[in-house]
C-alpha cells in the first residue's frame, strides 16, 4: 500500500522519468499483481505523452485487467485504435486481442470492438485484428464466429505476411461454415511463389484441411500445392512438410484428420511475462539499468580484459558528452545550413574569413583535409573460403566432394564463385544449384555450367546472381550468408556462403541534399547507432572518400567541426532498395574515426559498421 502513492507521482514527472518508473512497475506487477490491481485509471494515457511511454502504459493496463475494469480497458484501447500514430494502434488492437486470450469474460465484449474497427476498413487496423482474432479462435474454438463474415469482406486490405498467414489460418479452420472458402483459398494459391515463407507453409496447411473437409471440391487445388511445395520450392521446411502432407494423404487418409483437424493445445497471453528466475534477479535491482532494460547486468554489461598499458595521444581530442540543448542546437544549425545551400554567405565560418558550408555539397573545398598524394588502390576480392570439406556428407551420406566459395561484386554484377574438388573414386557431372530464399533475394541468373570433374580434379564456375528473385520477406542476419544446395552425379550438398554487405550495395548515386536530411532526422539522434574505427595510419578526407567509394558507399556533403575535425556524410542502397545515411567524423590528429550510422532498417546497422571498420581499419 505504500508503494502505490509514490508510484503515482513519478507518474506525472517528465516523460524520461515516467518511461523508467513504468519499465520499474512492469516488474513489480508481474511480481505482485495486487499491489496495483485497483489504480489500472493512472496508466490511461494522455494524448500528449509520448509513444515509448503510451506503449509501456499500454502492456501495463492489459496486466492489471481484471474481471472488475476489462470494460474500461477494452474502451481506452478502442479509443488509441482510433488514433493516428499507427505503431500505437497496432499496439492498441494486439491489445484488445491479449485481454480476450487472458479473460474469458472479457472475450464477448472484446469481440464486438474488433468488429467495430474491422469495419473502419483502416488496412492497418484490418490487419491487426485479423492476428487478433485467430488467437481469440486458438483459445475459443467455434465461438464468436460472427466476426468470419467482416473479415472475409476484408480479405483484399491484407497485404501483411502475418496478417495473410493468420486469415488463412482461419479459412481453413472454419472451411466448413464458410460458403466460398475455396475460392477465397484460391486466391492466395495463385501468387503462392511470391509470397514468404510464413504464407506458404499456412496456406499449405489450410488447404490441406479444406481437402479434408471437402475432398470433392478441391482435388485440384490439393494437387496444385503439393506440387508447388515438393517440386517448385527451395525452402527445406514447405517441401518437407509437403512430403508429409502428401505421403499421409495418400496412405492414411483417416489418421491424417487426426494428425491435421485435431485438437490444438491452448495458448495463454505469455507475451510480456518475464522468467521467474530472471524476474527474481531484476527485482532485487529495481531502480537500476537492468530494471529498464529488463536483462540482468550481466547481459548487456562488458567488461574489458586486463591488458598492458597503452600509449595515450595526448594531442587527440578529447570525446565531448552533448547534453540535449547540444543536440538540439547543432539539429537546428544543420537544417538551417541545409536551407542555405552553398551558395548563401551568412554566418561565415571563422579561421579562414570565408563562408563555412556545413554541408559542402561540391564534395570539397573550404575546410577539407590536405589530400593525400596517394591514392587508395582498388581492392582485391575477398578470397574463396571452405564452405564444404570433401569429408562432409551430403543427403544420402556420401562423402567425397569439396566446395569453396565467395560472393564478389564485380562491375555491377553480383558472382558466385565456386572452385569444386572431387575427391571420391567416381568422374563427377550433372551439376546443378539451388540457393534458398534471403532478405535480398539473390538467386540464379542462368544455369550452372560445370564440366566434368575427374577423380582427385578440381573445376571452376562462376555463376552470376540477381537480386528480388528469392526474397524470403525476413531481415538479414549477421554475418551474412546463402544457403546453397549442389546436386550431382555423387548426391545433393548442403553449404552455406558468407558475404559482406558491399555485395548487396547498388552503384546508385549518392542521395540528393534534401533527401539526406529527411531521412537523417527522421531516425534521429535516438536511434543512431555510433561507434569507432581504429585506423593504422592516419586517413584524411580524400582517403575516406575513395576507400567507401570501392563500396559503392557514396559521399553526400561534409561540414567543418572545428579547425581539425571535418563531418563526412555518406548514403548507401542495397539491392532491395534499403537506404542508409551515415556520418565520418575525420580528425587530423587522431588515427580513430568516429562513424554514426542511420537507417529506419536496424537489423542493418552492425553489418554497415562492420564493412565501414573493414574497409577504413585496412592498410
Amino acid at each position: 500500500k505504500k508503494l502505490t502513492p509514490p508510484l503515482v507521482t513519478l507518474l506525472s514527472s517528465e516523460s524520461e522519468v515516467q518511461y523508467v518508473a513504468l519499465r520499474n512497475i512492469r516488474l513489480i506487477v508481474q511480481k505482485r499483481p495486487g499491489i496495483l490491481a485497483a489504480d489500472v485509471k493512472m496508466f490511461f494515457c494522455k494524448y500528449n505523452d509520448p509513444v515509448y511511454v503510451k506503449l509501456e502504459k499500454v502492456d501495463i493496463m492489459v496486466m492489471l485487467v481484471t474481471d472488475k475494469n476489462y470494460e474500461q480497458v477494452l474502451l481506452e484501447l478502442k479509443e488509441y485504435a482510433s488514433g493516428v500514430d499507427v505503431d500505437f494502434i497496432r499496439k492498441s488492437v494486439r491489445s484488445i486481442g491479449r485481454v480476450a486470450v487472458k479473460l474469458e469474460r472479457a472475450c464477448e465484449r472484446a469481440i464486438s470492438v474488433l468488429l467495430e474497427l474491422i469495419e473502419t476498413k483502416v488496412n492497418y487496423v484490418v490487419q491487426e485484428a485479423a492476428v487478433v482474432v485467430k488467437d481469440i479462435f486458438r483459445k475459443y474454438p467455434s465461438r464468436y464466429e460472427q466476426v468470419l463474415t467482416a473479415l472475409c469482406e476484408s480479405l483484399e486490405s491484407l497485404d501483411e505476411p502475418e496478417a495473410k498467414a493468420s486469415m488463412i489460418w482461419i479459412l481453413g479452420e472454419y472451411a466448413e461454415k464458410i460458403d466460398n472458402v475455396d475460392e477465397l483459398l484460391d486466391s492466395f494459391l495463385a501468387n503462392f511463389h511470391d509470397e514468404p515463407a510464413i504464407v506458404q507453409l499456412q496456406l499449405l496447411t489450410g488447404i490441406v484441411k479444406l481437402f479434408l473437409k471437402k475432398p470433392q471440391q478441391t482435388q485440384d487445388m490439393i494437387s496444385k500445392v503439393l506440387k508447388y511445395a515438393t517440386e517448385e520450392s527451395g525452402n527445406h521446411d514447405l517441401r518437407d512438410r509437403g512430403y508429409i502432407y502428401w505421403r499421409l494423404l495418400s496412405t492414411e487418409p483417416e489418421n491424417t484428420k487426426k494428425v491435421v483437424l485435431g485438437d490444438k493445445p491452448g495458448i495463454r497471453d505469455d507475451s510480456q511475462i518475464i522468467e521467474k528466475s530472471t524476474l527474481d534477479r531484476l527485482i532485487t535491482d529495481l531502480s537500476m539499468m537492468s530494471s529498464v532494460y529488463h536483462k540482468t547486468a550481466d547481459e548487456f554489461v562488458t567488461r574489458l580484459a586486463t591488458t598492458a598499458p597503452t600509449t595515450i595521444d595526448t594531442d587527440a581530442p578529447e570525446d565531448e558528452d552533448y547534453d540535449e540543448e547540444d543536440r538540439q542546437a547543432r539539429r537546428r544549425e544543420v537544417a538551417e545550413e541545409l536551407e542555405r545551400g552553398p551558395g548563401d554567405t551568412r554566418n561565415g565560418g571563422g579561421g579562414g574569413g570565408g563562408a563555412l558550408d556545413l554541408l559542402d555539397l561540391d564534395g570539397g573545398g573550404v575546410g577539407d583535409l590536405a589530400p593525400s598524394a596517394d591514392t587508395p588502390s582498388p581492392p582485391a576480392h575477398p578470397p574463396k573460403a571452405v564452405v564444404l570439406k570433401p569429408d562432409q556428407p551430403g543427403q544420402t551420406g556420401k562423402t567425397g566432394f569439396g566446395v569453396m566459395a565467395c560472393v564478389i561484386r564485380e562491375g555491377g554484377q553480383i558472382k558466385l564463385n565456386m572452385t569444386f574438388s572431387n575427391a571420391s573414386p567416381m568422374v563427377l557431372n550433372g551439376f546443378a544449384i539451388q540457393v534458398n530464399k534471403n532478405p535480398f533475394g539473390l538467386g540464379p541468373a542462368q544455369a550452372l555450367a560445370v564440366p566434368d570433374i575427374a577423380p582427385g580434379s578440381a573445376a571452376e564456375a562462376s555463376l552470376p546472381m540477381s537480386a528480388g528473385l528469392l526474397q524470403s520477406g525476413t531481415q538479414p542476419t549477421n554475418p551474412l550468408f546463402l544457403q546453397v544446395a549442389i546436386k550431382n552425379s555423387l548426391d545433393i550438398f548442403y553449404f552455406n556462403v558468407p558475404f559482406d554487405l558491399p555485395v548487396v550495395l547498388r552503384e546508385a548515386p549518392a542521395l540528393g541534399r534534401d533527401e539526406f536530411m529527411q531521412l537523417w532526422q527522421k531516425v534521429g539522434d535516438a536511434r543512431q547507432s555510433t561507434t569507432s574505427v581504429n585506423c593504422p595510419v592516419r586517413l584524411n578526407a580524400d582517403h575516406v572518400k575513395a576507400r567507401l567509394a570501392f563500396d559503392n558507399i557514396q559521399f553526400v556533403a561534409q561540414r567543418q567541426v572545428d579547425p581539425s575535425t571535418l563531418l563526412l556524410y555518406v548514403s548507401c542502397s542495397t539491392v532491395n532498395q534499403v537506404v542508409v545515411t551515415a556520418e565520418v567524423a575525420v580528425n587530423s590528429s587522431s588515427s580513430t574515426l568516429k562513424v554514426g550510422v542511420r537507417t529506419e532498417t536496424v537489423s542493418l546497422v552492425p553489418l554497415v559498421e562492420a564493412a565501414l571498420a573493414k574497409r577504413l581499419g585496412s592498410r
